[in-house]
């Protein structure tokens, strides 16, 4: 090997700058992969209003943050309960934030919804962010807080993350609710998921 490198230091030396280029370990192959974006319907593009087969992610999404939020309100102010002027600000203020980090993605074929509280990001995907998600999440979130009222959703949060992921989601009207005589038109986030929920 010192010969090699010794003669790699002269020819350098003689030839001038760029003369070691041929010396050099050769180049390692690199890897890459194309990995397409979704391929978004003109609904899902242009819709002011959540697909209906992303409308159960969604509702976990939504859950989920309305959740986080009601907790660190009750953390920061110190109490187990809040007022009912304390949880109906932070309900709205929930309602109104950015939705940013929220989007969408294809994971075994199939759009879902990704973010925060949601089924985990497959390592290799794309995920489209931004767009008309953030404001379908708003428009959703305060439909749900019309609907349900804001003291029914934080008696739900003050039984637990599953009774408000419950009531929001798989009530009556639920977006991950069975339809009348059938099947729930999207499955709900896995098990662990639904725990940590």
């Amino acid at each position: 090997m010192r010969p090699v490198l010794a003669a790699c230091v002269a020819l350098s030396l003689v030839l001038g700058p760029g003369a070691g280029d041929g010396c050099e370990d050769p180049p390692s192959p690199s890897f890459s992969r194309s990995i397409p974006a979704p391929q978004l319907s003109a609904e899902e593009l242009h819709s002011p209003h959540m697909p209906q087969s992303l409308r159960c992610d969604a509702c976990y999404a939504i859950a989920f943050q309305l959740e986080e939020q009601l907790s660190k309100a009750e953390a920061k102010l110190g109490r187990k309960a809040l007022r009912e002027s304390d949880y109906v600000e932070v309900l709205e203020r929930s309602c109104s934030q950015s939705w940013e980090l929220y989007g969408v993605q294809e994971l075994n074929g199939e759009k879902r919804l990704t973010g925060p509280g949601l089924q985990s990001q497959q390592p290799l995907s794309v995920a489209m962010t931004g767009g008309p998600w953030p404001s379908r999440l708003a428009k959703m979130c305060h439909s749900f807080v019309g609907e349900q009222g804001e003291e029914q959703l934080y008696g739900a949060h003050r039984r637990g993350p599953s009774a408000l992921r419950e009531l929001l989601c798989h009530g009556e009207k639920g977006p991950c609710a069975p339809p009348a005589g059938g099947k729930a038109g999207r499955p709900a986030p896995p098990k662990a998921l639904q725990n940590e929920l």
